[in-house]
């Protein structure tokens, strides 16, 4: 079924979420990424409430940033960096969020004013999905 922009957010959100908390590692971040082929990782405290985001261009950023060894070593020192940083320290705080119940044409707004790339769907201050362009682009009909 293709969605419009007057239907729903939570017509198109993912719910199946993988979260992280502040005190993991970017190391925790990276294999998260990378084994479930994901781009954003919501930051939850321990009542689910969400409290930021991290991206994997978050994790390419920190990692080019890190990359101050220019030798054969620079992987296994950049890997213990990323041991000891927490998602804390880079995470992005002031999100934007949305209701299961706002319009997608509302998340299309917010996505095409900010430079972030994905809409946490929160109910009672508590993440309940995500939405990103490509939830957009893949279930939704131009109006």
């Amino acid at each position: 079924m293709a969605y419009t922009a007057s239907d729903p957010v939570s017509k198109i959100m993912t719910t199946d979420l993988i979260t992280i908390s502040p005190n993991q590692t970017m190391e925790e971040v990276e294999r998260l990424i990378e084994e479930n082929t994901i781009n954003h990782l919501p930051v939850i405290d321990e009542d689910y409430s969400i409290i930021g985001m991290i991206s994997k261009s978050d994790v390419l950023r920190v990692s080019y940033g890190l990359s101050v060894f220019h030798n054969k070593y620079k992987k296994v020192y950049n890997k213990s960096l990323f041991r000891s940083l927490l998602v804390s320290d880079v995470m992005t705080e002031n999100i934007a969020t949305l209701a299961p119940e706002k319009s997608i044409g509302v998340a299309i707004g917010i996505l095409k004013e900010n430079l972030f790339r994905a809409i946490p769907i929160c109910e009672d201050d508590k993440i309940v999905g995500i939405v990103t362009p490509m939830d957009i682009i893949s279930k939704c009909v131009a109006d």
